[in-house]
Parts: C-alpha cells; sequence; structure tokens
C-alpha cells in the first residue's frame, strides 16, 4: 500500500508546526511549516475523509504546483502534490488536498 494512502489528517495533525523539508533538484531545499489541517464536515468520501492541509513557506521562491519529495522528522519522506495558494503576512502559502 502507498504510505501516503494510509496516512489520515490525525497523522498530519500530529505535526502541525513542525518543518517539511523539500527536496529541489535532488537535494534539501527550503523548508515549509504545516499550519493547519482542514478537515470538511460530512461523511467520508469512498470510505476515506477528506482533508487538506496549509503550509507557508518563504515569499521566494515560489514553487510551481506539482509533486514535491518532502521530510518530516515524525512522517518520514512522502511525495505530496502542493499548490500555491498565495502570499499572507509571513511568507507564501501552499495547499495538499487529499480525498
Amino acid at each position: 500500500m502507498n504510505k501516503l494512502a494510509a496516512l489520515t489528517h490525525a497523522h498530519f495533525e500530529a505535526c502541525r508546526q513542525q518543518p517539511f523539508v523539500i527536496e529541489l533538484d535532488g537535494r534539501e531545499g527550503m523548508s515549509l511549516d504545516l499550519l493547519d489541517v482542514y478537515r470538511p464536515s460530512g461523511p467520508p468520501a469512498g470510505g476515506r475523509q477528506l482533508f487538506s492541509l496549509a503550509f507557508r513557506g518563504p515569499r521566494q521562491p515560489v514553487l510551481p504546483q506539482q509533486v514535491y519529495t518532502l521530510t518530516n522528522e515524525t512522517l518520514g519522506r512522502l511525495e505530496i502534490f502542493l499548490v500555491p495558494i498565495g502570499p499572507d503576512g509571513a511568507g507564501l502559502r501552499y495547499e495538499a488536498v487529499f480525498g
């Protein structure tokens, strides 16, 4: 089974405010902090509860939407599709959606 498919919102809840280091060009790049985990109300879709993650990174560089390899101390190495959402007062926000 795919490691990412086995993870739930609870796994990520335990990692709030932790850094997720992005691998860029085969080596460690910038770090994103996990800001929040969002869960819509209602029953799971297709057996899995929908949820999304909000990350914040530096304003530059702006990473294009694509799959990135992220490493976290608690969850290890993950392949996550990130979408840049836009700047906020402290950096640039990114979102990942799981369904």
